[in-house]
């Protein structure tokens, strides 16, 4: 498969640049369709009895080894969620945090994992994302940080401060997983977005818990038990799928075992090919925060306001986004972007 042949994938690409991955990645034809499918059984064979939930459950066992070995790990310590944000709140309200529990993070994180942080009741320190081991402490419990930034695009390097530090860490992969390659294995907590790079379906996420039997279950779904007593006490699943968010249609985990499965295998080697191509090309007209080498993030400083540029290029056919409050146009390269998209964006911009 060559990229011509990974961009007929994604019927959207006929229409626009599309260069918003970073928010939700484009569907391709054979995402919909299994997904289509799939609810066309739904409509009629119902969805109740013994082979629905059979067939729907090991949909969900082929999901998690899927992301399971995207991510580096083994099956059983992968939780399928529903989002980034889901994962972070799973993983705070277990580790019981309180005011004189120390947390890092950067100061510029996504709410998704912000705002679970300020519900955690810990003592959060937000330091700038080259500083995050300035601010470590010996009263540091957790460091909770981006493996990409979502709003400058560029690496806060989670390996160098777990080597560094030693201590816990919670990852938010929103904007890494499916556009670098990622070792979850390395972390303690690594939450994942599927919509977003995977290119899968909406309301699909994971979450990757290194020791499952050390995070209490704060959240339990049905997922969470292998028995249960009329009193609410049960015995935990084994693994991570403890974790479940909950119940998963089969039409969603159909949808993201194709995404899963038609990414080609040369896609970060593309993705970052084409995204130091769209650094370069925007620098020579504008200030560039994200640095090189980084993941499919390029963010950028027009010299107009963030929201009427993207406004202006959408009616153009180019799809960006701005970051509120930072004057900043932030632009996804993924494989499937070329180099015309590229060029349309730079049109666009005047």
């Amino acid at each position: 498969m060559n990229v011509d042949e990974a961009r007929a994938a994604f019927p959207v690409l006929e229409h626009f640049a599309y260069l918003n991955a970073g928010t939700n990645g484009p569907l391709a034809q054979a995402t919909v369709e299994a997904m289509l499918a799939e609810q066309l059984v739904d409509l009629t064979q119902g969805r109740g009895g013994e082979p629905y939930f059979s067939r729907t459950l090991a949909m969900r066992d082929e999901v998690r080894a899927k992301l399971a070995v995207l991510l580096g790990v083994e099956a059983n310590k992968v939780a399928l969620t529903r989002s980034t944000t889901d994962s972070c709140n799973i993983v705070l309200a277990g580790l019981e945090l309180g005011p004189e529990d120390e947390v890092v993070t950067s100061d510029g994180e996504h709410f998704g994992l912000i705002g679970p942080l300020g519900a955690s009741g810990a003592n959060v320190r937000a330091a700038p994302e080259d500083r995050i081991l300035d601010a470590v402490t010996d009263r540091t419990r957790l460091i909770a940080i981006s493996h990409v930034s979502w709003v400058t695009g560029n690496s806060l390097d989670p390996q160098r401060v777990k080597a560094e530090t030693g201590l816990p860490m919670l990852v938010d992969g929103a904007q890494s997983v499916g556009a670098i390659p990622v070792d979850a294995e390395a972390f303690d907590f690594y939450a994942v977005s599927c919509q977003k790079w995977l290119c899968g379906p909406d309301v699909t996420g994971a979450l990757v818990v290194a020791e499952p039997d050390a995070l209490r279950i704060a959240l339990p779904s049905y997922f969470a038990q292998a028995e249960h007593e009329a009193d609410g006490t049960f015995v935990p699943r084994e693994g991570a799928e403890r974790f479940d968010s909950g119940w998963v249609g089969g039409s969603s985990l159909v949808g993201l075992a194709t995404a899963l499965e038609i990414a080609p295998d040369w896609r970060f080697e593309r993705a970052a090919e084409i995204a130091a191509r769209c650094r370069a090309e925007l620098g020579e007209r504008f200030e560039v925060v994200t640095r090189p080498d980084q993941s499919g993030l390029v963010t950028f400083r027009p010299e107009r306001d963030p929201p009427e540029v993207t406004a202006t290029l959408r009616e153009q056919g180019v799809i960006v986004r701005d970051i509120p409050g930072r004057d900043l146009v932030r632009v996804s390269c993924g494989y499937w972007t070329n180099e015309e998209d590229i060029d349309r964006l730079l049109a666009g911009l005047g």
